[in-house]
């Protein structure tokens, strides 16, 4: 039976699952909203659809479906326009992924979470997330996973531009712990997920090694040779508004879930593994 994946939103992460599907035989649809990047998918072996599509005209022969697509404040686009289309498909559907934040959480203070830690999220990405994640379960007969995942970096995600730039800054907040998730684990995690489907499961995505920020920043400088930038204190960063929300929650995040269950062993399980290797790639 050929598998088919309409990808809502195929962006960087849905672009690394791609990559390891295609070549196993996999026909790939994915929503692209300029139509300048039409091309760009083809290349790469994916069927482009434009957005906004016709769900029951793009859902025809599809066994599985990961949506991408962020939540605004009204909710979830992908339900406004294609929940109804959704729910009909659903017995033919094998496996659906819906993309999710470990932000959901909230503020833990530096604290462990896993999967069965309640969402109890404080600024607004966070409550929309929880209301997009409590929207997809609505759907009847839906074989839904919900992956929430850590702080995504990857090839051309790295901190390695910055520093080069001399715009990179440590900035220094008290008690400051990020999660993170490498785009080549976040793949196949979500190909273990198909591979063995478990309709209603939630994990967590995320490496090993929970870490302040400017300690992933002063080992970037350190393989790049250079001294590591200047520490500048959370209160006194100029930084955007999104960025600074970013800084507003602290917590470490399990990832066994992901390990027991579907048996996943983490190619990059701590930032020092990913920056090297991100390092010699841009370096071959």
């Amino acid at each position: 039976m050929t598998k088919t994946l309409l990808s809502l939103g195929h962006g960087y992460s849905a672009q690394a699952l791609a990559a390891r599907l295609l070549p196993e035989g996999w026909t790939i649809l994915g929503t692209h909203r300029d139509p300048a990047q039409a091309e760009a998918l083809r290349a790469q072996g994916v069927t482009p659809l434009h957005w906004p599509i016709d769900f029951e005209e793009a859902l025809q022969n599809v066994t599985h479906v990961l949506s991408s697509i962020r939540p605004d404040k009204e909710g979830d686009p992908v339900l406004r326009a294609g929940k109804q289309a959704l729910q009909a498909a659903a017995p033919n559907l094998t496996w659906v992924g819906y993309l999710s934040t470990t932000g959901v959480y909230g503020d833990m203070d530096g604290g462990w979470v896993d999967e069965e830690t309640p969402p109890d999220p404080g600024g607004i990405r966070g409550k929309m997330r929880v209301k997009a994640e409590a929207e997809w379960h609505d759907v009847t007969g839906l074989p839904l996973h919900i992956f929430r995942i850590a702080g995504i970096y990857g090839p051309g995600r790295g901190p390695f531009a910055k520093l080069r730039r001399g715009t990179a800054r440590r900035v220094i907040k008290k008690n400051q712990v990020f999660s993170r998730a490498h785009v080549e684990d976040i793949a196949q995690v979500l190909a273990a997920s198909m591979i063995a489907p478990n309709p209603g499961r939630v994990y967590n995505v995320c490496d090993d090694s929970p870490a302040p920020p400017q300690d992933i920043l002063s080992y970037a400088a350190e393989l790049l040779g250079m001294d590591p930038p200047p520490e500048v204190p959370f209160e006194e960063a100029d930084m955007t508004p999104m960025a600074r929300s970013f800084y507003s929650d602290s917590k470490r995040v399990r990832n066994n879930r992901i390990k027991e269950e579907l048996g996943v062993e983490l190619k990059y399980p701590n930032y020092r593994d990913a920056l090297k290797a991100m390092l010699e790639a841009e370096e071959t």
